[in-house]
Formats: structure tokens, C-alpha cells, sequence
């Protein structure tokens, strides 16, 4: 036996110290930011289309969640009572239409729409402040006030509201046009923040007296018919409540 044998072996073995060491940091780092992912790359299990019928207009490749609108559908995380998180995902607009994102869905018991949410507007470019990058309210009951782009609102408890302006918001400039934007929405207690490409959008604060959405489901909109719309990376972060 060569003299060099101990030595090519205790090498071996450190080299293999140091691949399972550096694993285990990869696998470490990809759990300490505390998201995770909502969509697998070969399945939709977890999600669910509202109407039912229209499940068939949602579909998954390779990562990709693609909706083409054959009317108005929702695809919504089977998650019910989320309170307080993060979430993140990309989207592109393959068309012009009307998309978004539920927030603190539940069932519409008015029959007014399927889910009563906070929702966070997107649209193609040209669509409109009150859409791409605006908080719409989807009420059975109470005032639907407008939160465009760019704004900033607080509902008072008598449902009454103060606006104002957003320094530095999110411009239709800086959209990536049939291509991949960056979505972020935070909420926190009552207040509601939506980021496209890390500018902020829209943000409002909920004191109604009744009527708060404290918790619900996400959910994914198709509003249009023939509209094309993609999602991925779709990750969610669980925030301790306040």
C-alpha cells in the first residue's frame, strides 16, 4: 500500500464532511426565511376553482399556473383562516384583462359575489388607476370605497375615509410588460400593503366598527373572458399577530 493512502482517505473523508456541511446550510438557508411554497411543479393540490366548472381554466406546467378565462373564476388556497402574513408571487399579463388577488376571502352570504376579500388589483397597462395596482373592496354589505394606485387610505369606524397621496409609488413605468412582475402583499392586523416590482401600490387601514375581514383565504382571479394570465413562485410567510 502506497504511502499516500492514509492521506487520499482522511481527504476523501473531509471532502465528504464539507458537501454535507454545505448541504445542510443550503437546506438551513431555503427554511429560515419562513415561507412556503404553495404550488408544486406537477400539481394544483391545495387549490380550488370557484365556480367549479371553471376549473378547467386553470392549469399547471413546469412551475406555472396558467389562467385563460372562459368568464369570471377563482382559484383559491384551501387555506380559510389566514390571519397575518407575506405573500409573494410573480405574474404576467399574456393579454389585456382585469386579474388579482384575494385577500381574506370568504363566502359572499349577500349572493352579491362568491367571496367577500380585500382585493389586490392588477391589470394590463392603460386599464386604470382603480385597477392595476389598487386595493378594490369586495363588500356584501358595507361602502366600497376606492383605493386607487398610488394612494393611501384609512376607514374610520364609521366607515367614513381620510386619502392620501403615496410618496415615490408604483407607476405603470415600472411594469415589465408581458413579462414577469414581482407581487408582494403584507398584512398586518388591519393594515394592507401591495408592492408591484418593490415600489409600494396601495395601502389601507381597516378601523370599520363591523365588517373587518381579520381573516380568510388567497385566491387568484380570472375576470375576463379570452384573457391569458400566468402566476409562479407563489410563497407565503405565516407573521405572528401583534
Amino acid at each position: 500500500m502506497s504511502n499516500d493512502a492514509p492521506l487520499m482517505k482522511c481527504c476523501r473523508v473531509l471532502v465528504a464532511m464539507f458537501v454535507v456541511a454545505v448541504a445542510t446550510v443550503t437546506f438551513a438557508d431555503k427554511k429560515s426565511d419562513g415561507f412556503e411554497s404553495l404550488i408544486r411543479q406537477d400539481s394544483l393540490a391545495g387549490w380550488k376553482a370557484f365556480p367549479a366548472k371553471t376549473m378547467k381554466d386553470w392549469s399547471l406546467n413546469k412551475g406555472v399556473v396558467t389562467g385563460k378565462g372562459s368568464g369570471s373564476s377563482y382559484l383559491k388556497w384551501k387555506d380559510d383562516k389566514l390571519t397575518d402574513f407575506d405573500l409573494r408571487l410573480k405574474y404576467r399579463l399574456l393579454t389585456k384583462g382585469n386579474t388579482g388577488i384575494e385577500i381574506h376571502a370568504r363566502p359572499d352570504k349577500t349572493g352579491k359575489r362568491i367571496f367577500e376579500s380585500y382585493h389586490a388589483d392588477i391589470g394590463h397597462v392603460g386599464i386604470g388607476d382603480n385597477i392595476l395596482g389598487a386595493w378594490d373592496f369586495h363588500f356584501g354589505t358595507r361602502r366600497e370605497h376606492p383605493n386607487p394606485r398610488g394612494t393611501r387610505i384609512v376607514i374610520h369606524e364609521d366607515e367614513s375615509i381620510t386619502t392620501s397621496r403615496i410618496k415615490d409609488p408604483f407607476e405603470t413605468k415600472d411594469i415589465r410588460q408581458r413579462d414577469w412582475n414581482d407581487v408582494r402583499v403584507l398584512a398586518k392586523g388591519n393594515r394592507y400593503q401591495f408592492f408591484i416590482n418593490g415600489k409600494l401600490s396601495a395601502e389601507f387601514t381597516d378601523n370599520a366598527a363591523k365588517g373587518q375581514l381579520s381573516s380568510g383565504a388567497i385566491a387568484l382571479q380570472i375576470h375576463d373572458r379570452g384573457m391569458i394570465v400566468e402566476f409562479k413562485d407563489i410563497r407565503l410567510k405565516r407573521l405572528n399577530r401583534q
